[in-house]
């Protein structure tokens, strides 16, 4: 069987130059392709699908139900990098690094369509 090497989530969203602008200004990816109601974006190896939809027909925001999760080396570093457009953001749409009891530290952000995006990495152990 061939080896599969990369996950890239879909993600919903009613405005794709205002989602483009989030990743890109917050969380630090760049636009490598747009067409239509489509962007593909990356940040070193890490890439996701930008599509604009149209709206939930019961209001319900369209990310509400999606999140994903990016894994790095070091997500204390990496929150403090974002930390500048984080801030931009209102207060309970950034959770700041913290340790969770299945072995992994995080930190969360959601994005304008509501999809939570987490970042973490595997906790260190002494020893």
């Amino acid at each position: 069987m061939p080896e599969l090497f990369q996950v890239t989530p879909f993600v919903l969203c009613l405005d794709l130059q205002k989602q483009i602008e989030f990743y890109s200004r917050v969380l630090g990816f760049s636009c490598a392709f747009q067409a239509d109601n489509y962007a593909y974006l990356k940040q070193g190896p890490v890439a996701l699908r930008l599509l604009e939809c149209p709206a939930q027909p019961d209001g319900k925001p369209l990310g509400a139900e999606m999140s994903f999760y990016i894994d790095t080396d070091d997500v204390d570093q990496l929150y403090q990098d974002l930390l500048p457009g984080l801030r931009q953001l209102a207060p309970d749409r950034v959770r700041a690094p913290f340790d969770q009891p299945y072995g992994q530290r995080e930190f969360h952000v959601i994005d304008e369509d509501g999809a939570l995006v987490f970042f973490g990495m595997a906790l260190r152990t002494s020893g």
